[in-house]
């Protein structure tokens, strides 16, 4: 029995070590039932010590849900007001007529709405705390409620009741003059004049769930308030219904019209979209015979070195054209051009222009008339005879007067040039994109356009432009000798004329 005893012992002596090594020394302890006080009122939240100790010396907290929201302090024997918040100013005070008997309370001045909910009261001694957790319930009983009727709905009255100055909100309830209850929780009430005179006599109750206290209000409703039942509503319901049906039957139909005529429209402009598919394919079939046709009229072009800007150097075969290394680059050292050698009259020709990849300046091939104005600065319009495409910046562009941007499938870096002119006739001249064999642009000649020259304009350094020999398909260094070349009127009173004939195989060359 003995042994026994000491090994029980033996047993518990490991959890009695550890209950004397707990920094125990209090327990806070606050009401277990909700404190109910009154809008207006005073109230207290009392809490106390387990073992009772004189709480003098220790810090005393209320706060609400966060420790920073302290509603009153108490701190080295006075309170303290820095972390109070402020709807608690000046209605917060200490209960300390039992604070040397572990007991102490907070007293709330003037209750209001704000104060409801839940507290935390903390007691602190040194490095050792402990709280607790209590509830306040703010009630307050307002005005007797006040019933009016407010008027006619469907075959009844609308009824109000109206009360101010409860909390938290009541609970609304009507009854008969018998007791039955009507409607639970609602404002309002529409009585049927069809029961009788039960519902002639209604209560409205108003209840405070906390303090359980009721206000209640009657009212006697006379039976002219109750709008009579006219003999014309069923025919006017009949006839609501059959109007609503044919609206309904209306809107149908003409919704099944609007769509049968948005399908039709539709296919009218996918049709014409077809159409206009198709002529742009017709269109764009017929350039390329154009410009397959134009290669027929293949003609030997050169460069006149005397028509040339001062800053542009002419290659001996007279075949292509770049910057010299040292220019004259302002204003008053216009436009740097040059022009081809001999006059176009009449007929058809063509040639082909390369541009050298390498190229990153401004450009500009075509036809001008022989008598134009090249000195100083000048814009390359039509109506100043000048018909030509040019590259601006990063585009391809018409030199006209909206400056045209043209749409190309590539950027070309050959260029053909057809040039139709037709005795009395307008005559036309085109740019084909050699590099895909697309057409570019065209231009209308007027038949009185004159006398053109094959012109060429490099507005910077690094552009390279190279008159193509056809016949070989590439772009070759034109032979030295061949006769005497024509130049442009104006430069000497030497000129030669192309008049091509009809025939594309057959060309007349007459100097004048």
């Amino acid at each position: 029995m003995e042994d026994r005893c000491r090994h029980s012992l033996l047993s518990h002596l490991p959890s009695l070590l550890l209950l004397f090594q707990l920094p125990f020394e209090f327990v806070v302890i606050g009401p277990s039932d909700p404190i109910v006080a009154m809008l207006g009122g005073d109230v207290m939240l009392p809490c106390h010590l387990s073992p009772a100790m004189d709480m003098e010396n220790m810090e005393l907290r209320w706060f609400r849900s966060k420790f920073s929201e302290a509603a009153f302090i108490y701190q080295n024997q006075q309170e303290q007001r820095e972390e109070q918040l402020a709807q608690y100013a000046g209605r917060t005070s200490l209960v300390k007529d039992f604070l040397t008997q572990g007991e102490a309370a907070m007293r709330i001045h003037k209750v209001q709405a704000f104060d409801n909910g839940l507290y935390t009261c903390l007691f602190r001694k040194g490095n050792f705390y402990e709280e607790a957790n209590l509830e306040l319930m703010v009630a307050g009983v307002g005005s007797a409620p006040q019933v009016r009727i407010q008027g006619p709905e469907e075959d009844g009255i609308r009824v109000m009741c109206m009360a101010s100055g409860w909390f938290p909100k009541p609970q609304v309830q009507w009854r008969a003059l018998s007791g039955e209850k009507f409607l639970m929780f609602s404002e309002t009430l529409c009585c049927s004049g069809g029961e009788g005179q039960l519902l002639r006599n209604v209560t409205c109750s108003v209840l405070n769930p906390i303090l359980g206290q009721e206000k209640v209000m009657a009212i006697f409703i006379p039976e002219p308030f109750f709008p009579q039942t006219s003999p014309w509503k069923p025919a006017f319901m009949v006839t609501l219904t059959v109007l609503t049906l044919l609206i309904f039957g209306a809107a149908y139909y003409t919704k099944r019209e609007h769509t049968a005529k948005q399908q039709e429209r539709q296919e009218r402009e996918k049709l014409h979209r077809d159409k206009e598919e198709d002529q742009q394919t017709k269109e764009k079939v017929l350039k390329d015979r154009a410009w397959r046709k134009a290669q027929l009229y293949a003609v030997s072009v050169t460069l006149d070195p005397e028509s040339a800007h001062p800053n542009l150097a002419v290659s001996d075969e007279k075949t292509s054209v770049t910057w010299k290394d040292t220019c004259e680059i302002g204003e008053e050292s216009g436009v740097p051009s040059v022009l081809g050698c001999g006059a176009i009259t009449s007929g058809c020709c063509f040639w082909e222009v390369e541009i050298s990849k390498r190229s990153r300046g401004e450009w500009a091939l075509g036809v001008c008339r022989g008598d134009v104005n090249r000195e100083g600065w000048y814009k390359e319009l039509p109506e100043k005879g000048f018909w030509a495409v040019g590259k601006y910046g990063k585009s391809l562009c018409a030199c006209d007067r909206s400056g045209t941007q043209l749409s190309l499938r590539q950027f070309p870096h050959r260029i053909g040039i057809f040039l139709d002119l037709k005795e009395g006739e307008e005559g036309e001249v085109s740019f084909y994109n050699m590099t895909d064999g697309s057409h570019i642009f065209s231009f209308s000649l007027a038949s009185s356009s004159g006398t053109l020259f094959p012109y060429f304009r490099l507005s910077s350094e690094d552009v390279f432009l190279t008159i193509c020999s056809i016949v070989s398909g590439e772009c070759e260094k034109a032979q030295a000798g061949g006769g005497a070349q024509g130049r442009r009127e104006g430069h000497s009173p030497l000129r030669r004329e192309w008049n091509l004939g009809t025939n594309p195989r057959t060309r007349d060359f007459a100097l004048s």
